[in-house]
Parts: structure tokens; C-alpha cells; sequence
């Protein structure tokens, strides 16, 4: 039977957050943004595995779960850990070439359930695979030189896209194996340089990613939520 397995790249240092150290260890309500972010695949009767792809010298995350494995295998940068992640989940038979690989940032930590349930139920089967996304909300500008706008873009069938980002192991692993991974954005972007063309699930707005310093409030308040 197919199995999904959830794909956390956490191997990055989150530099634009200025936290004075990896983002997803910095702790909000009583946990790392990390152990929220695992706990969310944890609690969803769907997801089979987690692996977490940390960086070899990563010694912080710890988990007594049988459903979270750690993985020091991370890269340079994202396209790499991903890559990496996946090339060891299929070597050590965790994996199934047939199974579904959803990667998600480490630092979408308020990922809603019912987001992840409509991404497997509209993509688990679907051999282009799907990422979850939000069609684009605010008028787009695009800057010219002084940092003027030089043009109004228009936002029509514009979409954010957001993760999980849902495919096949064997599709995901052949995307990352041939594409330059210094054009990969995200790993539909790959597999998108494959000719393939992923599905377009809804997303949710409060699936929103911990970049910068400002983010910490928001999510806070949406973790909040969650526990009452």
C-alpha cells in the first residue's frame, strides 16, 4: 500500500530571522518551532513516517517517537537536504519508490490539518503530484532602477505557493537528481524542469512561514489558537 511520508529540511540557519540561531529551534509557547511543526504530521492519521533532515553537526532535535526518524544528511542549501532526504529514504527501504514524499519548510509551523488532509486526498494518487498554494491576494508591482515601479503586474491566475509539497519518491528523486539545484526554488520547480505539471490545492493563509523577526507575533497568536 502507498504510504506518505512527511520530508522536514531543517539543515538551514534561518539568518534573515536574527534570532541568533536556527529559526526552527528558536521556542514559542513552550516548544521549538521544530517540535510544532513535527507535531502536526505526528497527529495526522494520514501521514505514515516523518523523516527530519538535519545537518551532520546538528545535535539538538531529539524524538522518542517510532514515527519520527532524524536523518543527518543535510546539504548547503534546501534543494540539497531534500535531495539528500530522499536519496536515503529510498536506500534504506523507508521508502517505496511508489510512496508519497511531502516536503514541508520546517518553519510553517502552523500548518492546519484540514490544509494537509485536502493536499493528500486531491494529490496522493495523482502521478503529477500537488502542492498546497493561495492565489495571489495583493497587487503586484514590479521595481525598476532607484526602486520606482516601472510596471503594474497583473495577480490573474497568480498563485503563492506554499508546502507541503506533495509527490511521488521515484518523481521526486529523478527532478532533484538532474535539475541545477541552484534554479530549484521549491520542488515543484523541479519537477516542473521534468515537463510534469503539479496540481494547485488550496491552501490556508494561516499556513504561513517564520521568516522574518515580525512573523514571531502572528504565529504566536495562531499557536495560541490551536491549544484552546
Amino acid at each position: 500500500m502507498k504510504r506518505n511520508i512527511a520530508l522536514i529540511p531543517t539543515a538551514g540557519v534561518g539568518a534573515r530571522f536574527g534570532a541568533g540561531k536556527p529559526k526552527q529551534y528558536v521556542e514559542i509557547n513552550g516548544k521549538t518551532v521544530l517540535q510544532h511543526t513535527v507535531g502536526i504530521f505526528e497527529r495526522h492519521q494520514k501521514i505514515d513516517f516523518i523523516a527530519v533532515i538535519v545537518s551532520p553537526e546538528d545535535n539538538i532535535f531529539q524524538t522518542a517517537s517510532d514515527k519520527v526518524g532524524v536523518f543527518k544528511v543535510g546539504g548547503e542549501t534546501r534543494a540539497e537536504t531534500v535531495r539528500n532526504g530522499v536519496n536515503i529514504l529510498l536506500q534504506q527501504g523507508i521508502a517505496a519508490e511508489t510512496d508519497n514524499i511531502l516536503v514541508h519548510d520546517a518553519a510553517r509551523c502552523c500548518l492546519p490539518s484540514e490544509a494537509l488532509s485536502r493536499l493528500i486526498e486531491a494529490a496522493a494518487n495523482a502521478e503529477q503530484g500537488g502542492i498546497l498554494a493561495v492565489p495571489v491576494a495583493d497587487t503586484l508591482k514590479r521595481a525598476g532602477e532607484g526602486s520606482r515601479v516601472i510596471e503594474t503586474v497583473s495577480r490573474a491566475g497568480l498563485w503563492q505557493a506554499q508546502t507541503p509539497q506533495l509527490f511521488q519518491a521515484a518523481l521526486l528523486q529523478r527532478a532533484l537528481s538532474v535539475a541545477d539545484l541552484e534554479r530549484v526554488t521549491d520542488e515543484a520547480s523541479a519537477v516542473e524542469m521534468l515537463g510534469v505539471k503539479p496540481l494547485l490545492v488550496s491552501g490556508d493563509t494561516r499556513n504561513l512561514k517564520l521568516t522574518l523577526p515580525q512573523d514571531e507575533f502572528i504565529v504566536r497568536l495562531l499557536l495560541c489558537e490551536e491549544v484552546q
